[in-house]
């Protein structure tokens, strides 16, 4: 019988080799890229991903006139636990292959699944989190289909009662795609396991099967159909990436797998009711590549309607190509009725109680949406509130400043400006610095109080994320101490002014810019200790001819 996804290969044998099981197939496979049009095999020239993201979107927007989308989100997110779902066998991303395996995840007869308590207790603080109603009492169900990597024939999954349900997620679109408040429709969250994992040769002669992933813990979340963009779906997969990073219950790595986003694209004529056929996109590593392969899937969907060719949109799974920027067919898609669902008869109902959810719920951190509106009530625009929330150490860190007393605007500028350049200099994330936000604190209180100019924050800030230490100790090792003194910055304006003739009588003829270049030498002179606010005043009186 042939297997659905490897159409027309016939009588897979299955053997062990060097560590993997490996499928021969004939005809050849080459790579499930039979279908795949000539013309998405050329390379495209490279963009940047804001660039490809943003032209994507205008000419989503051009060609979508007398039509919407209408798109959903199958987001997998792979648990953080120690062990697998249904077995004691760990999970580390990058063993080697069937290392991390047992009869229970190889589907061995007579091998009985026993539920993981962790991966219910993640279940249930990403359902509060996502604003969803918890079922007191939910079961799991065999999701059969045949597939190399799933030993068993079926997936263990929930199907008619998840563990939650009927929520919301609330989002901030970013200022530089439109800007706007966001919610969306969650259907439900379910538990589930994940299958093992087919790498195929080069030659597409052979596929080798790793089944370390068999078993992993996986959480589905289902969205409503309530997206329109690319754009929009792609901020909706980012910000159930943050929730899960703030919860701790995965590390919602895309390169890795650990966060996956199938997503479901369909249009219609504007003020049609009834949806289109719905098409399925995989194959997306990014939150830019979801974007953009739903304008793709847009702009071909509209094309074949306007072009009378409508019933050329089947149901179907469609994979996105990164160097064409297209979809292309990857197989039929099966319908519910193809999975022939039944109770799991293996593993009893979860039943939860109200004191175990009450007790979840109490020890949430505070979640993405409720951080973004607190940081907009101390007065901070939406672009320093999107950047901060985004990143739950980022966020943890500006707090911990705020807690020693820093000025809230302040800290922002210098954690989205200095820090966040060399952490991208450097290849870092903020916990890697030996900065710490009482010495951001102390180095902003010293620059309000006038002991140092911003210029000589900057100086020091370097000294600080590199090599760690105190402010105080910084400036009194570098003697980086601001001039305050009214009268050693006179003197240094009145040399300045006398070593510049040419330029002073050109200032006073009406070339008012030169003041920055007599404040730059003063600061030269100074080797920018003079107190910017104090060289101001005694430069503008100097040379307005005041004194």
């Amino acid at each position: 019988m042939a297997l659905p996804l490897l159409r027309g290969i016939t009588t897979p044998t299955l053997f062990r080799a060097n560590g993997m099981f490996s499928t021969t197939q004939r005809p050849k496979l080459a790579h499930f890229l039979a279908n795949k049009p000539e013309s998405s095999v050329r390379t495209a020239a490279p963009k940047s991903t804001q660039q490809a993201t943003k032209e994507g979107q205008v000419v989503a927007e051009q060609n979508t006139q007398g039509f919407e989308a209408v798109i959903g989100i199958e987001t997998h997110v792979q648990l953080s636990t120690i062990t697998k779902a249904f077995c004691s066998c760990p999970y580390n991303y990058g063993s080697q292959p069937n290392t991390t395996i047992c009869p229970t995840c190889m589907g061995h007869p007579g091998a009985l699944p026993v539920l993981n308590a962790e991966v219910v207790e993640c279940a249930v603080k990403l359902g509060l989190a996502l604003n969803c109603n918890i079922s007191m009492t939910s079961k799991f169900d065999r999701k059969q289909y045949f597939y190399p990597d799933l030993p068993k024939g079926y997936q263990i999954s929930q199907f008619d009662i998840p563990i939650a349900e009927k929520g919301y997620v609330d989002l901030d679109i970013p200022l530089e795609f439109g800007g706007g408040h966001r919610r969306f429709g969650i259907t439900r969250v379910h538990m589930e396991e994940d299958a093992g994992k087919l790498l195929h040769s080069e030659s597409g002669s052979y596929s080798q099967v790793d089944l370390n992933r068999a078993g992993v813990p996986l959480l589905e979340i289902v969205s409503e159909p309530d997206m329109r963009t690319g754009i929009e779906a792609a901020e909706y997969g980012a910000e159930i990436q943050r929730v899960v990073r703030y919860l701790g219950v995965g590390n919602g790595n895309m390169q890795e797998g650990s966060l996956r986003c199938d997503v479901n694209v369909s249009v219609r004529p504007i003020g049609q009711s009834e949806f289109g056929t719905k098409v399925e996109i995989k194959n997306m590593n990014s939150f830019s590549a979801i974007s953009r392969a739903i304008d793709y899937e847009i702009s071909r969907q509209i094309l074949l309607h306007k072009e009378s060719q409508a019933d050329q949109i089947v149901q179907e799974t469609r994979l996105w190509d990164e160097s064409s920027q297209k979809t292309f067919t990857m197989r039929k898609k099966e319908g519910l009725a193809d999975y022939r669902y039944f109770p799991e008869p293996d593993l009893p109902e979860v039943i939860l109680t109200t004191e175990y959810i009450d007790e979840i719920h109490s020890s949430m951190p505070e979640l993405p949406e409720a951080k973004r509106r607190r940081y907009e009530n101390m007065g901070l625009s939406m672009q320093d509130v999107i950047f901060l929330a985004n990143d739950d150490n980022v966020a943890h860190f500006f707090d911990s400043t705020l807690e020693h007393g820093a000025d809230a605007k302040m800290a922002a500028n210098w954690i989205m400006g200095d820090i966040a350049a060399y952490l991208k200099d450097e290849k870092l994330s903020i916990h890697d610095i030996k900065l710490t936000p009482l010495e951001l604190s102390e180095m902003i209180a010293s620059i309000k109080n006038g002991i140092i100019s911003g210029k000589i924050a900057k100086e020091i800030l370097v000294e600080l994320i590199s090599k760690g230490g105190t402010v105080k100790s910084v400036i009194e090792e570098k003697d980086l101490v601001q001039i305050a003194d009214p009268a050693a910055i006179e003197a240094m304006v009145d040399q300045v002014l006398t070593d510049n003739p040419k330029q002073l009588e050109q200032y006073r003829a009406g070339k008012t810019k030169l003041q920055g270049f007599f404040a730059g030498q003063v600061m030269k002179a100074s080797k920018g200790k003079a107190s910017p606010v104090l060289l101001n005043k005694i430069l503008g009186e100097k040379l307005k001819g005041d004194c």
